[in-house]
This record gives C-alpha cells, sequence and structure tokens, in this order.
C-alpha cells in the first residue's frame, strides 16, 4: 500500500513539469502501462489530475483548490509566535511581528522585553509605515507599480531628523531593503529607539509577514543591535520554512549598508 501511496504522489509532481501521456507517466515511475493507468485513473477520480483530450495528463483543479484552501487556513501568528518568544529569550529585546493589509502596516504579535523600558507599540495598531523596519519591508516586496504608487501618496511626517522626508528618499530605500532582504529603523520614529527587522515568505517566495528587534539605546547601540542582524534572519527564516513547508535559501551572515 505505502508503495502504491509513493508511486500515485511522484506522477504530481512529474505533471508539475507539464502534460504528459501514458507512456511517459510509466516510464518516470518505472511500473508497467497497466500500473500506472490504475494510479492515474485514480488521482483522476479524486479531481487531482485530469486526462485531456489529446490523452494527456495534467494536474487537476481540486489541486490547487486544496492548495489555497491549506494556505488560508495557515495563521502565520500561531506559527510565529514560538519563534518570537525564542528570539525574545535569546536577546533580550522586543519582538514585533506585522502584516501588509489595505494600505496598512499591522502589528499583529509582540513580545515585550525582558527590561523595564516598555515600548508604545500595540497588537492591531497601524505602524509607522514610513520609517518602520518590517513596514520598508513589506512594501519593498509590493510590485514597482503599486509601491511607487503607494510611496507617491503618502504622507512623510518628520518623527525625527532620520524620518523619511519624500517618496523619492523612500523609493530608494525600499529598493535598497529589496535587494539586501533586511531593513532597519535606526532613530526614525523615535531618536531613542533602534530597530533591525527580517522578512517571513510563503511557499511563491512573497512576504506574508516580516518580523523585527526593537531597543531603546539606553539598552544597546544602533551599532550593537545590529549584530543581531543574523539571529533575527535565522528567526525568520524558519518562521518561513515552518509556513511554507519549503526549504528557504539562507540568507547571507550580516548587513553590508543600512536600510
Amino acid at each position: 500500500m505505502s508503495q502504491t501511496v509513493d508511486r500515485a504522489l511522484s506522477i504530481l509532481p512529474l505533471l508539475a513539469e507539464g502534460p504528459a501521456d501514458l507512456g511517459q507517466v510509466a516510464d518516470r515511475l518505472g511500473v508497467h502501462k497497466s500500473t500506472a493507468l490504475r494510479l492515474l485513473r485514480t488521482l483522476t477520480e479524486h479531481g487531482l489530475v485530469y486526462r485531456q483530450p489529446d490523452q494527456r495528463y495534467r494536474l487537476g483543479t481540486r489541486l490547487f483548490a486544496l492548495a489555497q484552501q491549506a494556505v488560508e487556513s495557515l495563521d502565520v501568528r500561531d506559527i510565529a509566535h514560538p519563534h518570537l518568544v525564542g528570539l525574545n529569550e535569546k536577546c533580550g529585546h522586543t519582538v514585533h511581528l506585522a502584516v501588509y493589509e489595505e494600505n496598512e502596516v499591522l502589528y499583529i504579535d509582540k513580545v515585550e522585553s525582558r527590561y523595564p523600558v516598555r515600548m508604545y507599540s500595540r497588537i492591531g495598531k497601524p505602524v509607522a509605515i514610513t520609517v518602520a523596519a518590517v513596514a520598508k519591508l513589506l512594501l519593498a516586496d509590493l510590485p514597482e507599480p503599486e509601491r511607487r504608487a503607494l510611496a507617491e501618496r503618502l504622507e512623510y511626517p518628520l518623527y525625527t531628523s532620520r524620518s523619511t522626508p519624500n517618496a523619492t528618499a523612500f523609493l530608494a530605500e525600499l529598493a535598497q531593503v529589496r535587494e539586501q532582504g533586511w531593513a532597519t529603523d535606526l532613530g526614525g520614529h523615535e531618536e531613542s529607539i533602534n530597530c533591525v527587522g527580517a522578512p517571513i515568505r510563503g511557499a511563491d517566495g512573497r512576504l506574508v509577514a516580516a518580523m523585527s528587534v526593537s531597543a531603546p539605546n539606553v539598552v544597546v547601540s544602533a551599532e550593537e543591535l545590529l549584530t543581531l542582524l543574523p539571529l533575527v534572519r535565522r528567526t525568520a527564516d524558519a518562521i518561513s520554512r515552518e509556513y511554507s513547508g519549503t526549504a528557504i535559501p539562507q540568507p547571507p551572515a550580516g548587513p553590508s549598508k543600512e536600510a
């Protein structure tokens, strides 16, 4: 039985390469055509495979529906939370998880620092979209036309002297973040708070969320916080692997330039 299941499942990645006829399927599996036909008929009955008029087989729409349903049932917060807690236990700083929804970047999880200083951020609250590290990551992943249109309609409040001043500067930052795969907010929202963030990706490579570590200058300097970047990226990578069920390439070990 296990061999039969294994053979049937082996057909799916074969057909993902494109339609194939009975002989091609049998050859790939190393079985007689009659065995391949039985497997294909079973998969066809369940809607996982479709037999075309030219007698070739392709993946069925039921497979795509199941994949979509599986993605929609995933809660990135539930998957990420144990990892965020683990990161907090290692570094002691505040850890955030954020998503992009309806032109806003929202915090959906937060693990407080272990020291008395607390950050104002709250779960469900929008972030300062033009300066926050998580926002830069999520917006940098948007298609270029959408990214540019959004940047042009945003306002650019000058929270500090290091805040992003305008759309041109913001788009340049997003391009840099997109290239390097991580982001920072070094005093852009509050002079005394620094932040470093990393992306969380789904199976298609697109961002589903972003996470960050934040700390005040009285606890660690910006330079000290940046040394945590490899740990932050490894945590984000672990969440990505668990969320997507696929292997995500490991990022470079450390920073090359500020975001």
